[in-house]
């Protein structure tokens, strides 16, 4: 086969493309240096990097090394502070002054040669990878507390690894994609079917997509929350927060994408039971570890609905579901549960006596 040279009006639309993302990628950088300045960037606690790899490395924040380990696993679109957003608005703070010996998972973003990655790269090459390395060096399975698609991956690397984990909690995670399961579901499969390319997708395109796909979840909402939040300081210094942070979007692997679409959100084959990964065929009958799954009717990405029919599906397990109520402030209410001044005051603390019943009886 004779190589092709693009016609000049693909060329012309390809650098259109790209100069429409860099100035995406300017805007959003001026935007964040400008939240900065006015006192809403980055504050983290301290941690350690005790390993990395191809997609990761693995934190370690320092304070209860004798309690039972835990591992939080971020979804992989933007950066993990959302875990840590404020002293007193910080699911790792919270963890830590319970005694957890707390991990995560900082996902890197891709490189070039990096876009066939799919979700076995994430799961086995990442969750795992970093859940064992918790093991190894804590002498004992860590529970994992995965939000979003985060705990997505998490469940199926459970499914994967049985005896990997403890427990899993899952915060807003879906793991049904059955018509009418999530809103933002139903959006999803409504668009035409077609594939991205081999490559890295940025961020910014991935953001102006789901944009695009439902305005009124990811800009209307948005708007309505800070109104809402005008006459909460409160709230409104978390609102802000939070658009900081979604700002600092990440890249992903044009394959990690098309999987998650067409396989999760179009074909729904991990609660049909035919996800294959790794020679495997996997589903609800292989996911045995204890798991909690917190949720909100107000979440349009992962409700109630997204997560009952799979655990009605699975087979002599322990599961249990909380519900938790809308917030103002959090700006999208699939972030309520890490940014909640309600989610930490009443559910966390749920959590921590899940997480510490199933430690003290083994199962």
């Amino acid at each position: 086969m004779q190589f092709q040279p693009a016609s000049p009006t693909r060329a012309f639309l390809d650098h259109l493309s790209r100069t429409q993302l860099a100035a995406l990628d300017d805007l959003r950088r001026t935007q964040a240096d400008m939240l900065d300045l006015f006192g809403f960037g980055v504050h983290e606690s301290a941690f350690q990097t005790i390993a990395s790899g191809p997609r990761w490395t693995l934190r370690h924040y320092p304070g209860a090394e004798a309690g039972e380990p835990i591992l939080l696993v971020p979804a992989p679109i933007r950066r993990p502070y959302i875990w840590d957003l404020t002293p007193s608005l910080s699911a790792i703070g919270f963890c830590r002054d319970c005694q957890f010996d707390v991990h995560l998972i900082d996902w890197t973003p891709p490189s070039e040669g990096d876009g066939h990655d799919g979700i076995a790269a994430y799961v086995d090459g990442g969750i795992a990878a970093c859940a064992a390395r918790v093991a190894e060096r804590t002498g004992s399975a860590p529970f994992l507390l995965g939000h979003s698609l985060g705990g997505t991956f998490a469940a199926i690397c459970c499914a994967l690894h049985p005896s990997l984990a403890r427990g899993l909690v899952l915060l807003g995670a879906p793991l049904a994609f059955e018509p009418g399961s999530s809103r933002f579901r139903d959006l999803v499969v409504s668009q035409a079917k077609e594939e991205l390319p081999d490559g890295v997708v940025p961020g910014a395109l991935l953001s102006q997509a789901c944009t695009l796909l439902s305005p009124g979840l990811f800009v209307w909402s948005r708007w309505m929350d800070a109104a809402f939040s005008l006459a909460d300081p409160a709230a409104m210094n978390t609102h802000m927060r939070i658009a900081r942070w979604a700002l600092d979007e990440m890249s992903l692997p044009a394959q990690l994408v098309n999987q998650i679409v067409g396989w999760l959100y179009r074909e729904d084959r991990f609660h049909r039971g035919v996800l294959s990964l790794g020679g495997r065929q996997i589903g609800p009958s292989d996911l045995r570890t204890p798991v909690l799954a917190v949720v909100s009717a107000a979440d349009e990405i992962g409700p109630r609905a997204s997560i009952a029919p799979f655990f009605a599906a699975m087979t002599a397990n322990s599961t249990h579901i909380i519900e938790h109520p809308a917030e103002i402030g959090v700006g999208l209410q699939h972030l309520a549960i890490l940014a909640g001044r309600r989610a930490h005051a009443e559910v966390w603390p749920e959590i921590a006596a899940w997480m510490n019943a199933h430690a003290a009886t083994g199962t």
